[in-house]
């Protein structure tokens, strides 16, 4: 494999990131309606970045460029990737990117309705997932032959790498939820935020238990435990943000809002939750790819016979 299309696979993902982040800036700015025009503002291709027009026309310029580097990216796997299932995830990608932009200009045709901005918001995250494991089957240490692990616990691993993914992934859509739902001179939805606690407390239960499990029974394979040392630190940052995105925002609430202390906590909520969604799926790929329980190995001798 060619090691420049994981580069650009890596260079995509990281663009898909600080777009996160610059749309989580648009929010916590309250930003998304600085221009009632899509997908020009105020009729023009590059306006005066002056205002909450800042972060919104800087939001799209940053949209456009990851949609133009996805494009490249479709193109550059056709051409180098032979793996069919590899160029169709491409095009997938390419698809939900498409998918997100449409959902970003209703998002001000419709003057922000809650279920369209929230939607906005989980795609992103899916779409990033999509890019970082585009990087992951185009990078040299995936492409490595390596020996499978057998064991009896492998199974429990595996899918409780799974279960905490979809965990994981539930977690965010409430989040975003939440975080559409409730401007900055309104409080939160106590429902909304109760549920998202109840959900902080499930990923930990699960993310937790599949990274110490890894870190104890495969300590010598860093295939394995470099994701789960890394999910467990994000968790634990991710952790204290959330408290730390709370009480910002109830430490003043008769100041004028937002105060940046209140912005930069809360866009770096939403920045790890993306990260800690992306680790656990690296984690949850490479589970899949090097452990094997007796019982399925077993079956797959007996399949193969």
């Amino acid at each position: 494999m060619d090691q420049g299309v994981h580069r650009f696979a890596l260079l995509v993902a990281c663009a898909t990131f600080f777009l996160i982040i610059a749309g989580a800036l648009v929010t916590s700015h309250d930003a998304g309606l600085a221009t009632s025009d899509w997908p020009l503002s105020n009729g023009q291709v590059f306006p005066k970045m002056v205002g909450n027009l800042f972060w919104e026309h800087g939001h799209r310029l940053v949209a456009t460029t990851v949609g133009l580097l996805t494009i490249g990216l479709v193109i550059f796997l056709f051409a180098k990737e032979r793996r069919s299932w590899i160029r169709r995830l491409a095009v997938l990608a390419l698809a939900a990117v498409i998918a997100q932009g449409l959902l970003g200009g209703l998002t001000v045709k419709l003057m922000l309705p809650l279920a369209v901005s929230a939607a906005h918001a989980t795609l992103a995250q899916l779409f990033f997932c999509t890019t970082v494991s585009l990087a992951v089957f185009t990078s040299s240490s995936w492409m490595k032959d390596r020996p499978t692990v057998e064991e009896q616990g492998s199974l429990a691993v595996r899918y409780t790498c799974v279960a905490a993914a979809v965990t994981i992934f539930l977690q965010l859509i409430i989040g975003a939820t939440l975080r559409h739902s409730a401007t900055w001179d309104k409080p939160l939805p106590t429902d909304l935020l109760l549920t998202h606690i109840a959900g902080a407390v499930a990923v930990t239960l699960l993310l937790g238990s599949a990274s110490l499990m890894i870190l104890r029974r495969h300590r010598g394979e860093t295939f394995l435990t470099r994701p789960a040392q890394i999910a467990l630190s994000l968790l634990v940052v991710q952790l204290f943000l959330g408290v730390a995105a709370y009480l910002t925002r109830v430490a003043s609430p008769n100041d004028p809002q937002p105060l940046n202390p209140m912005v930069g906590v809360t866009v770096a909520h939403v920045a790890c939750g993306a990260l800690v969604f992306a680790t656990t799926i690296v984690l949850t790929l490479r589970a899949f790819k090097v452990l094997r329980s007796h019982a399925s190995s077993f079956e797959f001798v007996t399949a193969e016979r």
